[in-house]
C-alpha cells in the first residue's frame, strides 16, 4: 500500500497524527449516488480479513508511516456482520499487538446498539455519517438509508455510549455531503446545530460533492470548495465563537455568501456593534470582530492587563488579521493608523 491512504488528522487533544484511512471492504449493497463504491457501479471489489488489516496497519506503524487508524467499510448484507469484522480488526490490534494509539471507527447505518457499544469499547472516537440534512434530502441521494428510523436513533445511542465513563470512545462526529441533494446551507447548519445541542456531537465535517462518475443519477454539478469552506467557518462560529444559528446572514435560497466570510457578513449587517474598543471590550465582544479569533482574543485580554498596546504591531503579535480587523476597532478611543476617521466609519458607537 502506498501513502495515498495516509492522512494527517487533528486529535481531540490538539496533536496531529498520520492516520491510515481504509475500508474493511468496498463491497456494498447500498446504492448511494454520491459514492464511487455504490452497488450499481462497476468497480473492483476487495475485502480485508481482520487479521490482514491488522497486520497491514502494524507494518505501517512500525515503518513510521501511520500512527492511528480510521476504519470504515461498505455494507454488504447485515450491518452488524460487517461491524463484527471491523471490531475484530480493532480487537486484534488492542489485544494481540497491544496497540494503545488512536482508532476512529465508523458506525454503519443499520447497526444495532450492541454493535455501537462494542465499537465504543475499542475505538477512541466513533462516528456515523448523516450525509444529508433531513429525510427528504437523504432520499434523493441514498434512498436505501432510513433517516428517521435508522440514523437518528443511532445518533442517540452513540451519544449515550460516549457519555458512559466505562467506554473508551469519548467523542463522536458526523459528515454532510454538500451540494448533492439540492439542500441549502441553512438546512445543513440547522441540523448541525441540532446535533451539537441535542446529540452532544463533537464535530461536524463537510465534504463538497464531487461527481463520482458519469453513470450517477444525480444531476447536481460539482460543489465549489468555497461553499464547503464557508460551512466550516460557520461551524466554528457555532462551536467556538458563541454565535447562534439565527445570527447567520443567508442570501438567496438560504445559502451563505461565497465572497464574504460569515462573521464579516454578520458584522456588515450589524453596524451598531462597531467599532469595538480593544482595551475594554470583553472576550465575547472581541470574538465578534472579523479577523479576530479565540486565541488572539485571549492574548489581547491577557496582554492589556499589563498595559496599553502601542500600536498595530503589538496587536498583530496577538495573531489577529489586522487588515481585516482594523476597520472594526478603536485603540484608546482612536481609529488605528490607516483606518478611516471615526465619523466616516460605517459603524456606530464604540462598545463599552
Amino acid at each position: 500500500m502506498d501513502d495515498r491512504w495516509i492522512y494527517p488528522a487533528a486529535l481531540p487533544d490538539g496533536r496531529t497524527i498520520r492516520l491510515l484511512k481504509v475500508l474493511q471492504s468496498n463491497v456494498c449493497t447500498k446504492d448511494c449516488q454520491y459514492c464511487e463504491n455504490r452497488v450499481s457501479r462497476d468497480v473492483r471489489r476487495e475485502s480485508f480479513t481482520p487479521e490482514e488489516l491488522a497486520k497491514l496497519f502494524v507494518s505501517l506503524q512500525e515503518a513510521g508511516k501511520a500512527g492511528g487508524l480510521f476504519l470504515s467499510s461498505g455494507i454488504a448484507g447485515r450491518a452488524d456482520r460487517v461491524m463484527e469484522r471491523m471490531t475484530a480488526t480493532a480487537e486484534i490490534l488492542r489485544r494481540r499487538h497491544r496497540f494503545r494509539g488512536y482508532i476512529h471507527m465508523k458506525i454503519l447505518p443499520g447497526s444495532s446498539r450492541a454493535a455501537v457499544e462494542r465499537a465504543a469499547q475499542l475505538a477512541d472516537r466513533i462516528s456515523i455519517n448523516i450525509e444529508a440534512p433531513g429525510p427528504q434530502h437523504l432520499e434523493r441521494i441514498a434512498g436505501q438509508k432510513d433517516f428517521l428510523n435508522d440514523l437518528l436513533p443511532q445518533t442517540e445511542w452513540i451519544q449515550q455510549v460516549v457519555a458512559d465513563p466505562g467506554t473508551r470512545a469519548r467523542s463522536h462526529t458526523t459528515q454532510f455531503v454538500v451540494g448533492a441533494s439540492g439542500e441549502s446551507d441553512r438546512e445543513i447548519l440547522k441540523w448541525t446545530d441540532w446535533l451539537y445541542k441535542g446529540r452532544g456531537l463533537y464535530r461536524a465535517y463537510y465534504s463538497a460533492y464531487e461527481i463520482p462518475d458519469e453513470d450517477t443519477s444525480l444531476e447536481a454539478p460539482a460543489t465549489p470548495l468555497m461553499r464547503e469552506h464557508r460551512l466550516y467557518q460557520s461551524d466554528f462560529l457555532l462551536r467556538k465563537y458563541g454565535f447562534s444559528l439565527d445570527e447567520f446572514v443567508f442570501e438567496r435560497a438560504g445559502h451563505l455568501s461565497l465572497t464574504v466570510d460569515p462573521k464579516e457578513r454578520w458584522a456588515q449587517d450589524h453596524p451598531e456593534a462597531f467599532p469595538v474598543e480593544i482595551m475594554t471590550a470583553p472576550p465575547e465582544i472581541l470574538l465578534r470582530v472579523p479577523g479576530l479569533g479565540p486565541v488572539s482574543a485571549k492574548r489581547i485580554c491577557s496582554w492589556r492587563r499589563k498595559g496599553s498596546f502601542r500600536g498595530p504591531e503589538d496587536l498583530r503579535k496577538s495573531g489577529l488579521i489586522l487588515k481585516k480587523a482594523a476597520p472594526y476597532l478603536l485603540l484608546n478611543g482612536r481609529p488605528l493608523p490607516g483606518q478611516p476617521s471615526q465619523p466616516n466609519l460605517p459603524f456606530g458607537r464604540a462598545s463599552a
